[in-house]
């Protein structure tokens, strides 16, 4: 009984993702004798088909239910597809309902090997009307997948690709609207570098890429961020851990017709050194569409602050496919305390920051580095009366959390360089969760 409740339940799930994909008038909306009739039908047909399976829903990605829906034959009405497991030699199954001659029928099977569904997207590969399905399979309790292409533009499945992957994405990295299966596998050996590839369909085969190796092994692999370059250019940056204290990404795009790494043409080197083991990914940091990478730039300390470990700010640049480098914009970026701060370019060469507890004072070096005033002091508080400290002794709020104030005060001498209140509180912001914790 147990088991037809959660059945049913999936089906009204479907119907109601089925009235929300479409426009219906007033009246429609109120035919329920006939869609309730619709429904009954899937679901005899749907029990039918299942006997002796169970519910597999993909547990990765987008798209984790276990019944689905999407205009894979390209007709203009959505097909259900039905995540499933049995006990046979190929256990995943993916089942396939569609309505014919006005009632519902199972169409298609598609079974394969593996343990789980790992996970599933729909995209559109070709000019031609359906999407293509692109699924993962999760073939043990290992590290081992597979990820297959299916089209449906014959009428009926037809598996194009398989190939072995440790992450996959769909990414259109052409700009023409149509997508590419993205892969990224492991090298011959768990330590060799790992390995990316691109498959595009055309006129109804798949054509896979040049293979690109990346920096590290995939093993490593830390996080996979769609993004652009500076000159217009669709990117996959692909960041690994290297050893415990540094992050190398690897950005692929497409040039001159051909999948490469721009990182290896840049003439200052690859991947952004880390902070006291933080990692800071890269971003879109300035809103500009356009994806951007840290570098680290050291601070000279007043003589007064001994340290094991300079204080750094972090400059942004963005790259172009040619391997070029553009500087953007400098932040210091506070990991324990969850902020940071952007800095004038102009002034940011002679910034210095004196950290003490949770006050970072700010000061500015004259041109020779021989002296330097303070400009400004941010504090993060903490407690039960932390919003009266925070406008207490000239302080002004700089941002306010459910569990923390940060607060400000400004030096007289900081007029001059043109810093407020209202560009302080304007350059101040949280850091990103995904900045400093790992995707994979």
């Amino acid at each position: 009984m147990r088991k037809r409740i959660k059945f049913v339940a999936v089906i009204l799930v479907a119907a109601l993702m089925l009235t929300g994909c479409t426009m219906r008038t007033v009246g429609q909306m109120y035919q329920l004798p006939k869609r309730s009739e619709d429904y009954s039908n899937l679901q005899s047909v749907m029990e039918k088909a299942m006997t002796g399976l169970k519910f597999s829903a993909p547990i990765a990605g987008d798209n984790q239910q276990s019944v689905q829906m999407a205009d894979i034959d390209g007709d203009e009405e959505q097909e259900y597809l039905v995540f499933c497991k049995g006990s046979a030699e190929l256990p995943l199954r993916i089942l396939v309902f569609d309505r014919v001659d006005g009632a519902f029928t199972h169409i298609d099977s598609i079974e394969s090997n593996g343990a789980d569904f790992d996970q599933v997207e729909y995209i559109q590969m070709d000019e031609k009307p359906g999407v293509e399905m692109i699924v993962g399979h999760k073939i043990s309790d290992m590290l081992t997948r597979s990820v297959s292409v299916y089209t449906f533009a014959d009428g009926e499945s037809e598996r194009l690709i398989t190939a072995n992957y440790r992450k996959f994405l769909t990414v259109d990295m052409e700009g023409d609207e149509k997508s590419e299966l993205f892969v990224i596998r492991s090298g011959q050996s768990d330590t060799d570098p790992g390995v990316v590839e691109l498959y595009s369909l055309n006129d109804g085969i798949i054509e896979r890429s040049n293979e690109v190796s990346m920096s590290a092994s995939a093993d490593k692999l830390k996080r996979v961020l769609v993004g652009k370059l500076y000159d217009g250019k669709q990117a996959v940056y692909v960041a690994t851990s290297v050893g415990d204290t540094s992050l190398v990404t690897d950005i692929y795009s497409i040039v001159d017709r051909y999948l490469t790494n721009v990182v290896k043409t840049d003439p200052q080197g690859m991947g952004t050194q880390t902070l006291r083991n933080y990692y800071i990914y890269a971003d879109d940091i300035d809103n500009d569409g356009v994806t951007e990478l840290p570098r680290f730039v050291t601070m000279r300390l007043l003589s007064n602050v001994s340290t094991s470990e300079p204080s750094k700010l972090v400059l942004w640049y963005a790259m172009g496919s040619s391997g070029n480098t553009m500087d953007k914009l400098y932040t210091y970026y506070n990991a324990a305390g969850g902020w940071y701060l952007k800095v004038d370019s102009k002034l940011a060469p002679r910034i210095t920051v004196q950290a003490e507890a949770n006050t970072f004072s700010f000061y500015l070096w004259n041109n020779n580095f021989t002296k330097a005033e303070k400009l400004f002091t941010i504090y993060t508080l903490t407690g039960q009366n932390r919003e009266e400290q925070s406008l207490s002794d000239g302080k002004f709020v700089l941002l306010k959390t459910d569990t923390v104030m940060y607060s400000a005060t400004l030096e007289v001498q900081a007029a001059q360089y043109a810093i407020t209140q209202e560009s302080l509180i304007g350059s101040f912001s949280l850091i990103h969760q995904d900045w400093n914790s790992g995707e994979m």
